[in-house]
């Protein structure tokens, strides 16, 4: 008999990364065995904001904020999940039907001092920081949502475990059989050290470029690199053993590893033709000290006049925001015709074609005319 198989994102951001996935890896495993998978989109909790490993009240999100994000994450998710074999629901279609009686029978499931065995809850108060009723409120009715779909199991983050447990113990109160929970390790970020986040600028999105992904990859370090075969990759736990084995013994060079793995990873998100052609640009750029073949070119007017740099990385596709820009610009990671640019207010003349270069794998050709 198939088991209710549920996880749950909350739309914070428009992009998933690395680090989101090991729970979708984790789900596409139950859904190639044939079990019903429910990925659960936050949309009521989302306005809410998960206190978890918070230190302060963090600001909620606004309605317009969470439909937009949610949308995204559907999207994004079938990239690895079968659509035809997933469950999509948003907690709001239950969460935004409970009265106001059912909002208090819920909150009597918990007391204060339960709330406050969570660390993060605990060092606040300790510290005699502000913790919001509404804070109180959100492992309830994060766990409700197990109540709502009678769910078999949950799986999370380790940094989600309180919340999860919470769903088990709902569902006695509900008379529903306890979920069983599966907590997975949370990924480190491209410094090794933190967790994958895009906050700390440490991530790779899954809705980056072919060759941003098998570039990022490939930065990462030996170390790190088997903690990502662990936890990202669809080697069984023999092979990746073998494969660790025979680098330690010098069978087989760490780069070659570690290109298996950038291969692997991009060909999930962008298929096995532009997973071959990053790894070929790849070695064209840092094998070869070459250009990559495919660079994408940018035709602006001249009459438009100068344009100022962190607008043209914009327009150029090579960063997200203006922001973003100016942070690479003082990082001195962006170069003109092979010419590095500190300066945050440079302005481009526009005259001629000039080769942008972004950190060690992005470029554009613009041209004036």
């Amino acid at each position: 008999m198939p088991l209710k198989v549920k996880t749950g994102f909350d739309p914070t951001a428009p992009d998933l990364h690395l680090g989101h996935t090991v729970l979708i890896q984790k789900m596409k495993h139950f859904q190639d065995l044939g079990h019903d998978i429910y990925f659960l989109i936050g949309d009521f909790t989302g306005m809410i904001g998960d206190p978890t490993g918070k230190s302060e009240t963090r600001k909620p999100l606004t309605l317009d904020d969470v439909k937009r994000n949610a949308e995204t994450y559907k999207e994004q998710i079938f990239k690895i999940l079968d659509p035809e074999k997933t469950k999509v629901v948003f907690n709001s279609s239950w969460l935004g039907q409970l009265t106001s009686y059912d909002m208090i029978k819920l909150a009597s499931q918990l007391t204060v001092a339960r709330m406050l065995e969570r660390e993060d809850f605990r060092v606040r108060f300790d510290n005699e920081k502000p913790i919001s009723i509404h804070e109180f409120l959100y492992p309830l009715i994060q766990g409700y949502d197990s109540v709502a779909l009678e769910a078999d199991v949950e799986l999370g983050g380790t940094d989600q475990l309180f919340n999860l447990l919470m769903g088990r113990d709902l569902q006695r109160a509900w008379n529903q059989e306890p979920q069983i929970v599966i907590t997975m390790p949370l990924l480190e970020g491209l410094d090794g050290v933190n967790k994958m986040s895009k906050s700390l600028g440490n991530y790779i999105g899954i809705t980056e470029t072919a060759d941003d992904i098998y570039g990022k990859v490939m930065s990462i370090s030996d170390t790190l690199m088997f903690r990502y075969y662990e936890l990202l990759s669809d080697l069984t736990s023999d092979e990746i053993r073998i494969l660790s084995q025979d680098m330690q013994d010098g069978k087989i060079h760490p780069k070659d590893v570690k290109k298996k793995l950038a291969r692997e990873l991009t060909t999930r998100f962008y298929g096995q033709e532009d997973g071959a052609r990053a790894e070929d640009s790849f070695e064209q750029v840092f094998k070869h000290h070459g250009l990559p073949d495919n660079i994408p070119e940018l035709i602006l007017k001249k009459a438009n006049g100068e344009v100022w740099l962190p607008k043209l990385l914009v327009e150029a596709g090579l960063t997200e925001s203006t922001s973003e820009a100016r942070r690479l610009i003082k990082q001195q990671a962006v170069t003109l015709d092979n010419d590095k640019i500190v300066d945050t207010d440079y302005n481009v003349q526009p005259a001629g074609d000039i080769l942008v270069k972004v950190g060690k794998r992005r470029f554009a050709r613009i041209s004036f005319r």
